[in-house]
């Protein structure tokens, strides 16, 4: 937690310097913004593409790998999208941030992560 507050602070910081204001979307917005929806970005250097079911399936698609399948929710106290993956135990969460109308992933243990968001699912790029 200290490290979002952290981050935020430096984001609000930025701010005061006539810059945007990075903006944690609530947990209406997240789920208005991922259910239905496919994510684009990289992690780690590696393009890939996330699709959010209505069901709470969620589908991990990279260049050359196999499609991993997990789970997603979104926690209201917390305004955190959270995933479950095949050998987790516990949910890890991620807020949602936009700042100069660009999305960022961000967690307890890894810096702000741009992405995009397509209508649908487009787990295949075409």
């Amino acid at each position: 937690m200290k490290h979002l507050l952290t981050t935020a602070a430096i984001w609000a910081a930025t701010a005061l310097n006539a810059q945007p204001v990075a903006v944690q979307l609530d947990a209406d917005e997240v789920t208005a913004l991922l259910t239905g929806n496919t994510a684009i970005g990289d992690w780690d250097g590696v393009p890939y593409r996330q699709y959010f079911g209505e069901d709470g399936v969620t589908l991990f698609a990279q260049t050359e790998a196999r499609t991993t399948r997990g789970q997603w929710r979104i926690d209201p106290e917390s305004d955190e999208y959270q995933s479950l993956w095949p050998g987790d135990d516990d949910w890890e969460g991620w807020i949602v941030m936009v700042w100069m109308d660009e999305y960022y992933w961000l967690s307890r243990s890894t810096p702000p992560t741009v992405f995009e968001v397509v209508e649908g699912q487009q787990l295949v790029e075409e």
